[in-house]
């Protein structure tokens, strides 16, 4: 019975009923926290955990309640559900396949784009391939496309979305990192440590989210030289000859995602607003669009709203706008009673948005503001309550002394740093077939990243944690494709035609996969793709 007290033994039994219970479809917060507090309290009959620390469990869901970083991911959510629900996709969709189509694989590359816009302003990967599935699959078949290359398109689009910001996936991960360098510093006698900001890891993903993207048109444009029969073009009486209407009408579908783009990742990246002030820029933008759309030719309102929030943006940079001091110049004063009316512009805006989307009702008879307020409360929920539980998990494995057990390990690989680093990339790779992108964050990345991030790759040269987040996020990035778990397939495999097959949409994001394997490698070998936008943006 001497075995069963080994920490490895307990560590690795605690980490195997986890997956096993998630893979029964068990939901993955009771998985991660009822596997962990059974589990304690077998320790403790054992005599080998201290049950005390259980009682850190209240302080650790206060912590995540105060967090103000997860904040954003509840308005980053709305944003995404909102965006969907107000057939931004499917305007994007059509317009740029009568922009591309006229080229042989045009279709495909027009989908492509369409998920990059929409990962940049939605972010929610489920969202992004059921629309997407539900709009383009069809056409794309229609016309000709060969299924597996079409499936495989609709997919790793709808996929981006984990890695050009905003993501979810990388609000976690970088509040996970966070903790993690921080940590790190602290064991190597940095009693003052620095943080790595959500920020910075939005900088850090973006040049090579757009490189992916590229690499995705890239295929396309390969396969259809290739194999001209397997990505055609769209047959002449389907195009839109009017080249002025054409262009004003790609104007219009373009202008308001981009514009509520800049406005979330421009107030990021220039360091304006910190992720959960943009995301609240972002809701209240998807909002006042989503209103604007159901009543187009009445306007005003939304157009006050948003020349409010622009004004107010104006003040608040140029005077000061705080209320106490006795001698405040006159035109703070002014300015102060500026932005009051400007307060009052916004929120008849978003007051009128509300009550428009309150009586429009979506193709499912739904009143539209319930249906994107009950999809905001179910998701932001389900994420919260596998954060919980994951918490749970994390300290029970530590307790059980699962953080020693993982370090002893790493650390004695041969082949130093370099070998650490593969071996935890592949492990999280091949985890991407069984557990969701929450679980492996919210599991692995606080148990590894604290060990690599007191690593050197070269003398004097430490692993940085912004490379580090963006080749996991890439990496995390995958599991959405492989096989068999992956849950883009899932998405799409509920949506598309009964004509497609399982095995089809296997075969279509194999290639993809590929390409994000590649992807991973030329960030292994040139880390300045992700680390020079965050180290120019946010110099010292």
């Amino acid at each position: 019975m001497d075995w069963l007290q080994a920490p490895e033994v307990l560590c690795l039994a605690l980490f195997a009923s986890v997956i096993l219970l998630l893979l029964t479809g068990y939901p993955a917060a009771f998985s991660l926290a009822g596997g962990a507090l059974l589990f304690a309290v077998l320790a403790w009959l054992l005599g080998v955990f201290d049950i005390s620390l259980l009682r850190a469990i209240p302080q650790r869901i206060f912590a995540i309640m105060r967090n103000e970083v997860l904040i954003a991911v509840p308005l980053f959510v709305f944003m995404g559900v909102m965006l969907e629900r107000s057939n931004i996709a499917q305007n994007l969709l059509e317009n740029m396949g009568r922009l591309f189509g006229a080229m042989r694989g045009g279709l495909g590359i027009s989908v492509c784009i369409v998920g990059a816009l929409l990962a940049a302003s939605t972010g929610i990967v489920g969202a992004t391939v059921v629309t997407m599935g539900l709009l383009s699959l069809p056409t794309m078949l229609r016309h000709g496309y060969d299924a597996k290359l079409a499936c495989g398109t609709v997919c790793a689009s709808g996929t981006l979305g984990q890695i050009i910001p905003p993501s979810i996936v990388l609000i976690l991960l970088g509040d996970q990192l966070s903790s993690a360098y921080q940590q790190a510093q602290l064991q190597q006698g940095n009693f003052s440590p620095d943080a790595v900001s959500v920020n910075e890891l939005f900088a850090g993903a973006l040049l090579p989210g757009l490189v992916l993207v590229i690499l995705y048109i890239a295929y396309q444009l390969v396969v259809a030289h290739v194999r001209p029969s397997a990505a055609p073009a769209m047959s002449d009486d389907t195009q839109d000859n009017n080249t002025p209407i054409l262009t004003l009408s790609i104007f219009k579908s373009l202008l308001p995602p981009l514009a509520l783009i800049v406005a979330v990742l421009g107030s990021i990246l220039a360091g304006l607003a910190s992720p959960t002030e943009a995301a609240s820029l972002g809701a209240v933008g998807a909002l006042l669009l989503a209103g604007h759309r159901a009543q187009p030719q009445k306007g005003n309102p939304v157009l006050i709203a948003v020349i409010s929030i622009l004004a107010m943006f104006l003040l608040t940079n140029v005077y000061d706008l705080q209320m106490h001091g006795d001698q405040k110049a006159i035109e703070d004063q002014a300015a102060t009673i500026a932005a009051f009316v400007c307060v009052v512009g916004l929120l008849w805006g978003i007051a009128v948005s509300i009550v428009r989307l309150y009586h429009q009702t979506s193709k499912e008879n739904e009143k539209v503001l319930v249906a994107v307020i009950r999809q905001t409360l179910t998701i932001t929920s389900m994420i919260f309550a596998i954060v919980i539980g994951a918490s749970v998990f994390s300290l029970v494995f530590r307790g059980l002394g699962g953080d020693q057990v993982i370090e002893n390990s790493l650390t004695n690989l041969p082949g130093g740093t370099l070998t650490v680093l593969l071996t935890v990339m592949v492990v999280m790779f091949l985890l991407g077939f069984i557990l969701d992108f929450l679980e492996i964050v919210l599991i692995v990345v606080p148990i590894v990243a604290p060990i690599l991030l007191t690593m050197e790759i070269a003398p004097g040269l430490p692993i940085s944690p912004v490379w580090l987040g963006v080749m996991m996020a890439i990496n995390i990035q995958t599991s959405f494709l492989t096989p068999p778990f992956g849950f883009s397939l899932f998405y799409l495999r509920g949506v598309a035609p009964s004509s497609i097959t399982t095995m089809q949409i296997y075969r279509g994001v194999a290639p993809f996969i590929i390409i994000q394997l590649f992807m991973l490698l030329v960030l292994w070998y040139w880390p300045a793709l992700a680390t020079w936008l965050p180290g120019t943006i946010f110099a010292q």
